[in-house]
């Protein structure tokens, strides 16, 4: 009975296991509500750290560097754009990117490295996200990297630096690092200006790398300045042409020549030899970067004895049309001798100037005060620097506030020894005598605010002396190759022996320095050879013809009015003319 009894029960609707299961679903449902509730509600800040760590980036967008140009507007520097290979560790290594060796070996081969150093950079460490392979790489190796398809090797945009010219503004225009940074010349000089602000945006990236949301500027791009020169490309080339032919010619150890505008000190041209390309600097040694025109200096020789000659002027303790006994041809002062190369006897101060008598320009110079002499030479700027702001102009060797100088160092300073200047302090000072005695400070960027000139010489001695100058390039002067046909020019030579130590060696320096036209003085050219070879080494041999092409075609390109027409280049003008029948 009671079993049949026990067979009839009817089961509950719950029993313990039904009761077991809906608790457990019960308090992990708790648990999942409590925990949403604490990472929304009480602590959300941690983990949507985590989540941004993972898909929050920073982009930037690339400002290529700005353009530098000559004062036409033609281009001497420019950035292109170019790729730079890199890798992702972590990926390569996640993706086994390694397994395949050949792949490395062919891009090993393009870079022209090595498939085991390639692949060490790699493995040196498997938690770096970027390492560099190859920078500023030819569109052909990107294609062909990109082409490989290795897990983790990418591409990258970035910029270079050309320069369309290459040598010839070399020194002038200077370079850019890998990273675009200036370190030489007018790309160091004005670094911060070419150089512009990158933007920076911040965006989310999903998984694949894909941007899924902008999320705002965090740096607003700037761009940079572009910079216009004063030189004058047509100018500069023909200098460095003329030069480079003249110190290969004369097998010189250097050379230098600089142009300058008289009426407002800008320079036109600036050319140094040796040089170097720009572009490919695999092989450049240390010397040919340096720009000899404002960094070296030498004796200037007999170029500056119009300075002493001006000097006397202004000071009074002469006469234009005054003359002076340079008999014997030599004197003796302090034990030491001052001569010319032959007895001129008595001459006027044209002849002076003419036949570069030391004589008769060391008894001008002793004529006048210690004080006004080398007051001159300071107010032509020997000892200061140009203004041109380049990195590593020198301001020259002439210690001027030495409290003694003796008769025989004063006499040798009126021709172009005991001080030492650069090619462009020199070109400033024969800028400033073709501007009747207003010295201007040397210009390289175009735009800049004119300069108020300052008076150091009365303009009625600057015109005489330069008057005087004349004759050195007609017959009988020291150097007619530095005449320019058709124009009036003023010019002096200058041939220094260089100082070694415990006195002057065997070695010379080479220059000529000269204003045209001298009706109405446009520019002022200087031109230094410095250790030219062989017996040929005076600048009446070596600096003036050099001078001579560049001032007459120089003067050319600019379209200049020649100021001496003879007859019989008018009849040449006229047979080139006009027709023949």
């Amino acid at each position: 009975m009671s079993r049949h009894a026990r067979n009839r029960v009817k089961p509950g609707v719950i029993n313990w296991r039904h009761l077991f299961a809906i608790v457990l679903m019960g308090a992990v449902f708790t648990a999942l509500v409590v925990r949403a509730a604490y990472i929304q509600v009480i602590s959300p800040d941690r983990l949507r750290q985590q989540g941004d760590l993972r898909s929050l980036r920073v982009t930037s967008t690339q400002v290529p560097r700005g353009i530098i140009t000559d004062r036409n507007g033609e281009e001497l520097a420019v950035s292109v754009p170019v790729d730079a290979i890199y890798a992702d560790p972590k990926v390569v290594l996640e993706k086994g990117g390694l397994q395949d060796k050949r792949r490395w070996q062919a891009l090993a081969e393009v870079l022209g490295g090595d498939a085991k150093e390639l692949m060490g950079k790699i493995s040196a460490d498997p938690k770096r996200r970027f390492v560099y392979l190859q920078r500023q790489v030819t569109p052909a190796m990107a294609h062909y990297v990109k082409a490989l398809k290795i897990p983790g090797i990418g591409l990258k945009r970035e910029s270079k630096r050309y320069y369309p010219t290459g040598e010839v503004d070399a020194h002038l225009i200077g370079f850019t690092n890998i990273d675009d940074h200036g370190l030489e010349g007018i790309e160091r000089t004005y670094d911060d200006l070419l150089t512009g602000l990158p933007g920076k945006r911040q965006v989310r990236k999903d998984g694949l790398g894909r941007v899924v949301e902008s999320l705002g500027t965090l740096q607003v791009a700037e761009k940079p300045q572009d910079i216009q020169l004063t030189i004058d490309q047509r100018i500069q080339a023909l200098a460095y042409r003329e030069l480079k032919k003249t110190v290969n010619y004369f097998e010189a150890t250097s050379g230098s020549v600089v142009v300058v505008d008289v009426a407002t000190g800008e320079v036109l041209a600036m050319a140094n030899v040796p040089s170097y390309n720009p572009n490919n600097r695999s092989d450049v040694k240390t010397y040919q970067l340096r720009n000899r025109a404002i960094t070296d200096v030498f004796e200037p020789g007999s170029t500056a004895k119009p300075l002493a000659m001006m000097a006397a002027l202004d000071a009074g303790a002469v006469k234009p049309d005054q003359k002076i006994d340079t008999n014997p041809g030599w004197m003796r002062l302090g034990g030491r001798r001052v001569k010319d190369h032959r007895n001129l006897g008595v001459i006027d101060l044209t002849t002076i100037i003419e036949k570069s008598s030391n004589m008769g320009i060391a008894k001008l110079a002793l004529s006048i005060s210690k004080d006004e002499l080398l007051g001159t030479f300071t107010k032509f700027g020997f000892g200061s620097e140009t203004g041109i702001d380049l990195v590593g102009e020198s301001s020259g060797i002439f210690k001027y506030d030495r409290p003694r100088w003796s008769e025989f160092e004063l006499a040798t300073l009126a021709f172009g020894y005991s001080i030492s200047v650069t090619p462009v302090q020199l070109a400033r000072a024969y800028a400033t005598l073709g501007n009747e005695g207003r010295r201007l400070p040397l210009s390289i960027i175009k735009g800049l605010p004119q300069p108020t000139a300052e008076q150091v010489v009365k303009p009625k001695v600057a015109r005489e002396v330069l008057h005087m100058m004349e004759s050195v390039v007609r017959p009988g002067g020291t150097a007619t190759v530095a005449a320019v046909p058709g124009y009036r020019v003023a010019g002096k030579t200058g041939t220094a022996r260089k100082a070694v130590a415990g006195g002057y060696g065997n070695e010379y320096v080479a220059s000529f320095a000269g204003v045209a036209p001298v009706s109405n003085p446009k520019l002022a050219i200087v031109v230094m050879i410095n250790e030219p070879s062989g017996d040929q080494y005076y600048g009446s041999e070596v600096a003036a013809p050099v001078f001579s092409s560049v001032m007459g075609g120089a003067l050319s390109l600019l379209n200049v009015m020649p100021d001496a027409i003879t007859p019989d280049m008018r009849v040449a003008a006229v047979d080139k003319e006009v027709p023949r029948g």
